[in-house]
């Protein structure tokens, strides 16, 4: 019998990591923490068994959570929010240290990190934007890390299409452990990912409600090519395309909470459902809220089929005795 390795999951949101894990066999997600009540409504209807708590990380003490999860934890994962680093963010502090140590949204990494000072797991697994390794902001956090007794930490770079996830994602994944999943031998296309669902409103699968467009706006998407983009906005350094019509054959741009796909052979934008399939979500997870909560929730997660790769490859390092 495979050994069950208990998981915390800090910013959990919808879930996407926390259903990687759950999806790799080897762990049992205790609980999670999120401070949005609707997002916590999605949490618990996808992982009843877990505890879920709704409230602000900084207002939480860590034992609490530890009491919460009825016995040690073996892993705590989470992604903090990345708007204080991430470049398409255009009021994005200019000093990168500024970016963690003044920015509200920044400090929020430290709090993780203030968690997993305190619950002291066999195995933390941080996500974020790569751009929280900018300038001295690397640095900053491998003093931190230290401080919370994990000296050197890695900074995994991966590619969420390289595990069979039909969209692009670069995210770094901070650890205790080296983070080398297997690769998957051919990418996914967007098509591919889209092609056997069933029109818009359709009673299955869930959050497959079409999203209207305006009269003005589809006259301009009826003559959209593929992969390019309706309008662009400007970031703190350079200008991001949204509404991009998917090119059938490649695989789809990066979903953001912000982002919306036009079909690539229809001119309407891509339900929520489709938008989760451009992340791996399986039909059978669902998203409570408002539309635009439930786009969000989907563009905020980290994609489970490259949580489920993180999570096989940190369960062979636990089993095989390379983690204390």
């Amino acid at each position: 019998m495979k050994p069950t390795y208990r998981v915390v999951d800090l910013f959990c949101g919808a879930g996407g990591f926390s259903l990687g894990f759950s999806q790799a066999g080897s762990y049992e997600v205790v609980a999670g923490l999120d401070n949005m009540p609707s997002v916590a409504k999605t949490y618990k209807a996808n992982f009843p068994r877990a505890t879920i708590i709704v409230e602000d990380i900084k207002d939480v003490n860590p034992r609490t959570l530890l009491n919460l999860a009825y016995g040690e934890i073996d892993v705590v994962i989470g992604g903090p929010p990345c708007e204080a680093f991430t470049g398409s963010n255009p009021r994005r502090e200019k000093e990168p240290l500024d970016r963690l140590y003044k920015d509200p949204m920044g400090l929020l990494t430290l709090y993780f990190i203030k968690y997993v000072a305190e619950i002291k797991p066999r195995v933390f697994v941080m996500e974020n934007v790569p751009a929280i390794m900018d300038g001295e902001l690397k640095k900053a956090l491998i003093r931190e890390f230290s401080r919370a007794g994990y000296p050197r930490p890695f900074f995994n770079l991966l590619l969420a299409e390289d595990y069979g996830v039909p969209s692009h994602r670069l995210r770094v994944f901070i650890s205790n452990v080296e983070i080398k999943p297997r690769k998957i031998d051919r990418r996914i296309t967007a098509v591919e990912a889209l092609s056997d669902l069933p029109e818009p409103g359709s009673s299955y699968p869930p959050n497959h409600e079409p999203s209207p467009l305006s009269e003005g706006k589809l006259r301009k998407v009826a003559s959209l090519r593929w992969g390019k983009a309706l309008i662009y906005y400007d970031g703190s350094t350079t200008r991001y395309p949204n509404y991009v019509r998917l090119h059938p054959n490649r695989i789809a741009p990066t979903v953001q909470g912000s982002s919306r796909f036009i079909h690539p052979f229809e001119n309407r934008l891509l339900t929520v459902r489709e938008q989760a399939r451009l992340m791996g979500f399986p039909d059978s997870f669902i998203f409570i809220g408002g539309r635009e909560v439930e786009y969000n929730m989907v563009g905020e997660a980290v994609p489970p089929p490259l949580a489920k790769a993180i999570a096989e490859c940190i369960a062979e390092k636990l089993g095989g005795g390379e983690v204390g």
